[in-house]
């Protein structure tokens, strides 16, 4: 594709100016934090670099291992600290999902930074003063929807929080004080839709305009998001949204409300790498999502491997100015993949097919070794008989059989948070 020359400088100019002020942050992190110097040697020399062509050349990846053994070595919060200990004031951890979580200090001015990228997010969904925002998560150590909900408080919305009630006082509470905007999980908000029907909570009187969802994959999925619209009123949008505790919020949902996720590169440098090679993928290609930071530099991450799966398209906006976008948004990740005689599965290919059945309610997948070799079953709750149904959706999608069985409904583990339907041997 041929870029006019004026969007050319425009770009040029804009480029300059995010690496000159990533720069500024890298002679602070080169100069005073010690995990950065150490993992980056070459960081030193940070001030003869040109361009992210040179950071990418001088600097090695960082891994979630990395981390976790800095923290380790170097309780509780690890060397990755550009300042004192006693200038951060923010304090935040991983979820844990895949094992112990991590802990995170935040100086006000980095608080500030994510707040900041929050309102890309606020403004493409369509929040200002005086909006109502209910905000359905626990507000745990984890960095959640904390960010969200400062940022809202930024904009003088109104914010709900609804850490602590059960999911019937949630959907109440929404129907109560007409709440416009929802903060949740996907997987939260297919619970609320599932137990409004179980309760005999009438929520077609609703005032809902988006729910933005975040946590998990599935955010962009067309199943889910049909299924929301369809229990809810086709007039309610779904807006998806990434990020992470050690990163921040990364990426806003593509204009157009069509799923995708745009990242913020005002914020972030991101780069897709093959799994095997490392090295840089095409357009369209699946690899894994790679982000440094350029802010944050209290607590920063450099050239950090995600363990997220994504498609890139890069391109252009209105003004000129490079897009670097997510097809079909997260993916999977690279560490819940498991191989059933030859086929790769991952959670979201398969909750994608699951989804496309809108009589299950809930499901579970485990996998069980058997003579060296990985075997997959599935559990699901269904208000109508469907699991021969099912296995056929899933032999024509993997080209596999996994049988499926029935259970009573209320069997299976409801999900308020980030869902566990992924069971691997010794998990």
């Amino acid at each position: 594709m041929s870029v006019p020359d004026g969007d050319l400088e425009v770009a040029e100019r804009w480029e300059r100016k995010r690496w000159s002020g990533f720069r500024e942050n890298l002679a602070k992190i080169a100069g005073s934090n010690p995990f950065q110097k150490t993992h980056c040697t070459s960081i030193v020399s940070w001030n003869q670099w040109d361009g992210f062509s040179d950071l990418v050349q001088n600097c090695p990846f960082t891994s979630k291992s990395d981390l976790a053994l800095d923290r380790k070595e170097n309780p509780p919060y690890g060397t990755n600290l550009t300042f004192p200990v006693s200038e951060y004031k923010k304090f935040s951890q991983t979820s844990g999902t895949l094992g112990k979580p991590m802990s995170w200090l935040d100086t006000c001015e980095d608080w500030q930074w994510m707040l900041g990228n929050w309102n890309y997010v606020l403004e493409e969904v369509g929040i200002e003063s005086g909006s109502r925002c209910s905000f359905a998560f626990s507000f745990g150590p984890f960095l959640g929807f904390w960010t969200a909900y400062e940022a809202v408080q930024q904009k003088d919305g109104i914010c709900i929080p609804t850490g602590g009630q059960s999911t019937e006082q949630r959907l109440q509470g929404i129907l109560e004080h007409g709440a416009e905007y929802l903060f949740c999980t996907p997987t939260y908000a297919m619970r609320l839709t599932y137990a409004a029907k179980e309760l005999g909570v009438d929520i077609t009187q609703h005032r809902l305009r988006s729910m933005i969802v975040a946590g998990e994959t599935g955010g962009s999925s067309s199943p889910f998001r049909e299924k929301i619209s369809s229990a809810w009123g086709n007039d309610l949008k779904v807006h998806d949204h990434y990020g992470m505790t050690e990163v921040g919020p990364v990426a806003y949902e593509i204009p157009g409300n069509q799923g995708g996720l745009r990242i913020i590169l005002e914020s972030y440098f991101p780069e897709v790498i093959g799994l095997e090679t490392g090295e840089a993928v095409k357009d369209g290609e699946q690899g894994e999502l790679v982000l440094t930071t350029l802010g944050r530099v209290g607590c920063p991450v450099i050239r950090y491997r995600t363990g997220d799966l994504v498609k890139v398209k890069r391109g252009k906006d209105g003004a000129g100015l490079p897009t670097f976008d997510l097809e079909g948004g997260i993916l999977g990740r690279t560490d819940d993949m498991v191989v059933v005689r030859g086929v790769n599965l991952y959670p979201s290919s398969v909750d994608s097919v699951i989804s496309s059945f809108p009589e299950i309610l809930e499901y579970q997948v485990r996998f069980e070794e058997y003579d060296s070799m990985m075997e997959a079953k599935i559990r699901i709750e269904s208000c109508a008989p469907i699991a021969e149904d099912l296995e056929q959706a899933l032999q024509e999608s993997f080209s596999l059989r996994i049988p499926v069985t029935s259970e009573k409904e209320g069997t299976l583990p409801r999900h308020e948070m980030k869902a566990r339907r992924w069971i691997k041997p010794g998990t």
